[in-house]
């Protein structure tokens, strides 16, 4: 008999499969003139109502208009072709084409992608965008994931990641011993020991039960992710910890890309453009969205004060220490300005 994980790899096997064979290319399908088209898998793992799947989506769409029609991309989300880790290695290999994920899973394959890990590195998302859009930073980190076989296209966000919890928080005390569900992610564990809390983590599928049956006390994510999940429904409050920022980042096999034509590498770049800001506008635009749903439902929303604010980086400084330490000086000198 097979393991549950065992049964789950062949299943995304099958499925990668299948949508390689329907991802030839076709010729003359709805063509007047004979011209090659194409179909891609894009993959995310995340929900389908999501800046993530609004991202794909636009890109996708974006590709179709300024190739008219020539190339196509069939977005699959909600972990149809696996999870984060598995999409990030079929994308290596060169089975799925496209994926757009956030950075955080990407750290033990890129390491220097750490820098994203950075707690209480920003003020506000401008300030967090206008470094991701600076020419000098993003020559550096599309380094790096050429080094690991990507090819980096762009970075979107779904605003700040933020602490939903059981425990009102008005104090650096008040961090102190809560079970709180991180992603699996060395310095993301490290703050939240930093600042008194007790981080485990454990698979995203997991959340909503573990804090349905008090297996954890808290959980840290964006306003997005905590709506679309219905995470809201089983805590009493959402503290803005605001302590890193939720980046979405689409890339693709970089072989591919550079076996590509020059004018449809453009297509690509050109596109990839257009659905970053789409995505960051949409983003901005659903945060207040998905904060009504969450007070309306009766979670009261805290907002960290700037004596508790002061407090968290100062307690965190050895994070971003370990953090200077692991990356390219270069890479951390032109994030942290």
């Amino acid at each position: 008999m097979f393991s549950n994980s065992k049964k789950k790899n062949i299943l995304i096997s099958l499925l990668l499969t299948a949508v390689l064979a329907a991802s030839v290319t076709l010729t003359g399908c709805g063509s007047k003139d004979g011209e090659q088209r194409y179909a891609y898998p894009l993959a995310t793992a995340s929900p389908e109502d999501t800046v993530t799947q609004i991202y794909a989506e636009k890109f996708a769409e974006e590709v179709s208009r300024l190739s008219d029609g020539r190339i196509k991309i069939q977005v699959y989300a909600n972990s149809t072709l696996g999870g984060d880790r598995e999409l990030l290695e079929s994308c290596k290999d060169g089975d799925i084409p496209f994926v757009v994920q956030n950075t955080a899973p990407q750290v033990t394959f890129m390491p220097d992608l750490a820098v994203f890990d950075v707690p209480c590195a920003f003020e506000d998302l401008d300030e967090c965008r206008e470094v991701l859009d600076d020419p000098s930073f993003s020559s550096l980190i599309s380094d790096v994931y050429k080094d690991g076989g990507y090819h980096l296209l762009g970075i979107a966000d779904q605003g700040f990641r933020v602490m939903s919890t059981n425990k009102a928080v008005r104090s650096m005390a008040d961090f102190k011993g809560q079970k709180i569900r991180t992603m699996e992610n060395p310095y993301h564990l490290a703050f939240w020991k930093s600042i008194g809390a007790n981080p485990t983590p454990m698979s995203f599928s997991e959340v909503y039960i573990g804090l349905q049956q008090n297996t954890i006390d808290a959980q840290e994510n964006p306003y997005e992710v905590i709506v679309s999940n219905r995470l809201y429904e089983q805590q009493d409050y959402v503290v803005e910890t605001n302590h890193l920022p939720h980046l979405i980042t689409l890339i693709m096999n970089d072989e591919f890309f550079n076996d590509m034509p020059a004018e449809d590498q453009k297509i690509m770049q050109e596109a990839a453009a257009t659905a970053t800001e789409y995505a960051r506008k949409a983003s901005d635009d659903r945060i207040a969205d998905r904060i009504k749903t969450i007070e309306d439902s009766g979670t009261e929303i805290i907002t960290v004060d700037e004596e508790t604010h002061n407090e968290l980086v100062e307690a965190s400084s050895s994070v971003r220490e370990s953090i200077e330490k692991a990356v390219d000086p270069a890479i951390y000198k032109a994030y942290i300005k």
